[in-house]
């Protein structure tokens, strides 16, 4: 599947501070996938979730977030 992410716009949860390991988004990718990578290695893989998937994510964490 070649998707390409060069330049791609990456972003951290508003709640993370810039020593908190977390998820980072790309944002405006075309298509119906997220792509979603560890902010400890930007440069390593990112795992490609449809977009319902990442949507439900969200949800269940916004849920459990006490």
């Amino acid at each position: 599947m070649g998707l390409e992410l060069i330049g791609a716009a990456w972003r951290k949860s508003t709640y993370s501070t810039a020593n908190d390991d977390c998820l980072e988004v790309a944002d405006l990718i075309p298509g119906d996938l997220i792509p979603v990578r560890d902010s400890k290695s930007p440069t390593g893989p990112a795992l490609f979730l449809p977009a319902p998937a990442w949507a439900a994510f969200v949800r269940a964490v916004k849920a459990n977030a006490g």
